[in-house]
């Protein structure tokens, strides 16, 4: 090629315009992440969040801080990451407690799970198991529900405090089961389990993990679990759907949540690595030893289950007029 045609055709290059530069994915800050929890160090929400958070940041290429924001249910967390900056600086672990169950029962909130909220992904879910006192004559669900039945208004049932995640759970059994059983409140779970053992009350929904020791000792009797499939923890104890209420559901769930906006390219990576980590053998293992079954699911699942769990929880609370308390 001649000079003088290289410098012609250089020249008409250089007078072309330019294409226009293709757009950068968005990407998380180069910067620790913060992954959000509700409750103090040693609770079922900061152990499943430190159990995840590592695969997590592994999967994302950035360190990832588990914050305890604890106080009010988990309702300060949730509003702090709502109204944090949507570029996947910031995301939380919570619970339905948290998401669902309060605003069903409290409509002043500073938050809406459905406006303000990216459901990203379900990490897990902890059952309830519905327990007895050891010498009430019941021995199976359907017993139960037939005993009930028989002596409307003479049967109680304890709860860890009024509006709680073991009140609902009571609430709902009754409600599905037109049963009339006096809810006892106590403060904390603790104290409703001493006095289950000791004959006080009849019976209570409390947590896998605390209520299933106690049952096996023989100190109360585990009748049914609240989930739909029964946990791997307790294959041995059959749900109560599956055993005279159909459809019986108040297990506590949790999930991942990104403050509303945030670009969807960072919701499908965050969503990816959730699911990878929850997915990998060492996580499910110590899952089922905090009694928890993982849960996997899209975002648009995720969503939708949220939806449909914070409208079950308001109906049953219009229709058992419950309100926080």
């Amino acid at each position: 090629m001649s000079k003088p045609l290289r410098r012609h055709l250089l020249a008409g290059l250089a007078a072309l315009p330019l294409a226009p530069a293709r757009a950068q994915a968005p990407d998380f800050p180069d910067r620790p992440l913060r992954f959000i929890v509700g409750f103090p160090p040693g609770g079922p929400n900061d152990l499943l969040t430190r159990v995840i958070a590592p695969g997590i940041g592994e999967r994302l290429g950035r360190t990832v801080v588990v914050e305890n924001k604890a106080g009010a249910n988990g309702e300060i967390a949730a509003s702090f990451t709502a109204k944090s900056p949507p570029d996947g600086s910031v995301f939380m672990l919570a619970s339905n407690g948290s998401t669902t169950v309060a605003p069903a029962l409290n409509r002043a909130m500073p938050y809406d799970v459905r406006t303000d909220f990216i459901a990203v992904a379900p990490v897990g879910i902890n059952p309830m198991l519905l327990v007895v006192r050891p010498d009430l004559p019941a021995k199976d669900i359907g017993a139960l529900l037939a005993l009930a039945r028989a002596r409307p208004g003479k049967l109680n049932g304890a709860s860890a405090g009024a509006g709680g995640a073991t009140h609902l759970a009571l609430e709902l059994f009754k409600a599905m089961g037109r049963l009339d059983i006096v809810h006892v409140p106590y403060k904390g779970g603790g104290p409703a389990m001493a006095d289950l053992m000791a004959g006080q009350v009849d019976l209570y929904f409390g947590g896998l993990s605390t209520a299933l020791p106690h049952a096996k000792a023989g100190k109360m009797q585990a009748l049914g679990q609240t989930a739909l499939a029964r946990s791997a923890a307790a294959p041995d104890v059959p749900t109560i759907a599956e055993s005279g209420l159909p459809g019986y559901e108040a297990a506590i769930s949790y999930g991942v949540f990104l403050p509303a906006g945030t670009p969807k390219a960072l919701v499908g990576r965050l969503h990816a690595a959730v699911d990878a980590t929850v997915r990998s053998p060492d996580v499910v293992k110590k899952f089922v030893e905090l009694g928890a079954d993982p849960q996997f699911g899209t975002p648009a699942e995720f969503a939708a289950y949220v939806a449909d769990d914070l409208a079950k929880w308001a109906r049953l609370a219009k229709e058992a007029g419950l309100k926080a308390e």
